[in-house]
């Protein structure tokens, strides 16, 4: 049964992309079709993977289709279940969400039909990576997951950035597949098949282990937005719609992270713990980078999609902790860092998607794009700044909400450091956790300046003093959202005792004091060592909250407060240049950490036509500065070397030919 249910996951998100061709000159019925497909899709896909998640078993089809010697073989188990919970959550509000937010594209030059086709080919795609038990089937859904979310972020194709975008996309995607490829073709020498179940059972040399790891991390690691991977994400998510946007960082992303899972605790087996080693160097390195260039950043979008970064960095952390432990025998432990991973990973899906969604409501409404530029919102979109104001909660990993208890158990992982035999490793660790405490409080610090400029203060701008609160459907979909972050931070218990199933596939253990003192407390290692009882906090919050405004509720002082005009320094009425901007927000942070990114400061001195003078603040990213245009002008420089050889002339064409031939006679012969 739960595969039945995934499989007709795939079949209505196929039909969501496909059935409206049949009335493509209708907005309308374009509409009704697809997004309740899209829906049911989503729904599918919960039951299904919730199904196989909370069994703990293994369902597995061969299909008579594919490659002549090699059948579609596709496999549903607690692992591919979990991830398809993901994609179906996310997959379900962009359903109830979509319909309102798409009516702009309905006014716009592109037709709305390939915005709703590749949504659902986009879908089909994932879970359809998800499902997959070959190397052949798995590399088609990459591949079609990969293609539908260039033409997503290409959609509004008229402008020049957003071609931009989705090539440099497009082309990260396609070396990452190769990549990927390539490593299970390290896999297929050694089992002789693509059937994932035979390259599990293969014996690697550790050398060839160790190549196919490297091929696996770099090739995932482009698509999951690892430092110096990360290019593409800031690019792509602020020129994709919004909801496509959400499902791209919310899932896609988690997507990757699920296809490494896959490829090193599963198909690889028996980790080296110089592996994990790499991917905590790498996840932490993403994680602090990921936070110091959000923070920099103006553009909404684009600072949420740096902060994908960031998070994609923590639950590698979790996952090299995991591979570390599992590496020198300590099995539980494994088990705690790959739970740890794995509920990262749920909690930035819906908290992540939470904020797209919000973003997405935001620029529609108040049509900026700039922090700088909004300002008062939260009292003409009081149902979104809530919404809104959950998400930037979860994602600075504050309690009762969900992005604590992830964060909490990677520390809990990193703190038991003191059992490994390995002085370097007992080291190196602690540094890690250090930089996620660090993380921790940039992002905190990041969220302040997004919610307190973008919802706090008056409008800087007229289209912000004109934005208004958006319809039922988006608010539905944030709201939904918003709920599932509080019940997940505060029934952490129950997840975790689920994700078990999938820490046993791997390691034969889980997590057995974790939830030994029932839904209250939640004890990773043990009650001595550390305990969390999220219930407890939010009736701790809860109650502080009640007793604070019972203490300041006007009826119940002595003297009635006198509320009068705030105090304006004598400079006449308070406005919009009286208030603290994005960029003076950041500035100690910036003077901190100056060397991490490459600024330029502009100053302009007041004048007749600008009385307030201008400053300008440009901060530019050292991967794409110091990796890929070099990179860029070596190929472009030796493609024109190359293209010298084109001279119009049939003789020295022949010549090519005939010298060509004679070498590879030379080769044969020898």
């Amino acid at each position: 049964m739960p595969l039945n249910f995934a499989l007709l996951a795939v079949l209505a998100a196929i039909a969501s992309g496909l059935l409206p061709l049949a009335c493509a000159k209708s907005n309308r019925a374009i509409k009704l079709l697809a997004f309740p497909l899209l829906g049911l899709a989503g729904l599918c896909g919960i039951i299904g993977g919730g199904l196989a998640l909370l069994s703990g078993t293994s369902h597995r089809l061969i299909l008579p289709v594919g490659l002549p010697w090699l059948h579609t073989h596709l496999l549903l188990d607690p692992l591919s279940g979990f991830f398809m919970v993901l994609v179906g959550l996310v997959t379900l509000v962009t359903a109830v969400y979509g319909p309102a937010y798409v009516r702009e594209y309905e006014r716009g030059p592109q037709p709305l039909l390939p915005l709703t086709v590749f949504t659902g080919l986009f879908i089909v795609g994932m879970d359809l990576v998800l499902l997959a038990a070959d190397a052949f089937t798995f590399m088609i859904g990459w591949e079609l997951m990969s293609v539908s979310a260039y033409l997503l972020v290409t959609y509004q194709h008229q402008h020049e950035r957003n071609r931009s975008a989705a090539f440099i996309y497009l082309l990260m995607s396609h070396i990452g597949a190769l990549l990927i490829l390539l490593g299970y073709g390290v896999l297929a020498g050694f089992a002789d098949s693509f059937d994932f179940a035979r390259m599990a059972a293969a014996q690697l040399p550790l050398g060839w282990g160790s190549a196919a790891f490297l091929l696996a991390l770099v090739g995932f690691g482009l698509k999951a937005g690892l430092v110096p991977l990360h290019v593409w994400l800031p690019e792509a998510h602020p020129a994709a719609p919004s909801h496509v946007s959400a499902l791209m960082s919310g899932v896609m992303l988690k997507v990757a992270v699920y296809g490494f899972i896959r490829f090193t605790f599963d198909l690889l087996g028996n980790p080296h713990w110089s592996w994990g080693l790499i991917v905590l160097f790498i996840g932490s390195i993403s994680a602090i980078l990921g936070v110091l260039y959000a923070l920099m950043q103006h553009d909404l979008k684009r600072l949420l999609a740096y902060h994908s970064v960031e998070n994609i960095g923590i639950i590698y952390i979790g996952l090299g902790l995991s591979l570390i432990f599992a590496g020198t025998g300590h099995p539980a432990l494994a088990a705690l860092g790959l739970i740890a991973a794995l509920y990262h990973c749920l909690n930035h899906a819906l908290f992540k998607s939470l904020l797209f969604f919000g973003a997405g409501v935001i620029l529609q409404q108040s049509r900026e794009h700039d922090l700088e530029k909004m300002g008062g919102l939260i009292r003409r979109m009081p149902v979104t700044a809530g919404c809104f104001l959950v998400g930037c909660i979860s994602i600075s990993a504050l309690p009762p909400f969900n992005g604590f208890v992830s964060e909490w158990l990677t520390f809990q992982a990193a703190l038991q450091s003191s059992v490994l035999s390995n002085n370097i490793l007992g080291a190196l660790i602690p540094v890690a956790a250090a930089v996620l405490a660090l993380t921790g409080a940039l992002a905190a610090a990041c969220f302040v300046k997004v919610f307190g400029v973008c919802f706090l203060g008056l409008p800087r701008s007229e289209r912000a003093a004109a934005a208004c609160e958006t319809t039922l459907g988006p608010r539905l979909g944030q709201i939904f959202l918003a709920l599932l972050c509080l019940l997940f931070g505060v029934l952490p218990t129950w997840t975790v005792a689920q994700l078990e199933n999938i820490a046993r596939l791997f390691f034969s253990s889980g997590m057995p004091e974790a939830t030994a003192h029932g839904w209250l407390w939640l004890t990773p290692v043990s009650s001595e060592v550390a305990s969390y009882g999220a219930p407890l906090v939010l009736l701790g919050i809860a109650l502080a909250w009640l007793l604070t405004w019972l203490w300041l509720h006007p009826r119940r002082r002595r003297f009635p407060v006198r509320i009068g005009p705030a105090w304006d320094c004598g400079f006449g009425p308070l406005n919009a240049r009286m208030q603290y901007t994005a960029t003076a927000f950041t500035m100690p942070i910036r003077r901190i950490f100056r060397p991490v990114w490459p600024i330029t400061e502009e100053h302009q001195a007041p004048s007749a036509e600008n009385p307030g003078g201008r400053y300008r603040l440009r901060v530019g990213d050292w991967a794409w500065l110091k990796i890929y245009q070099p990179i860029g002008r070596l190929l472009l420089g030796s493609a024109r070397r190359l293209a010298m050889i084109q001279g119009g002339n049939i003789r020295a064409y022949l010549a090519y030919s005939f010298f060509t031939l004679l070498f590879l006679l030379l080769v044969v012969s020898l």
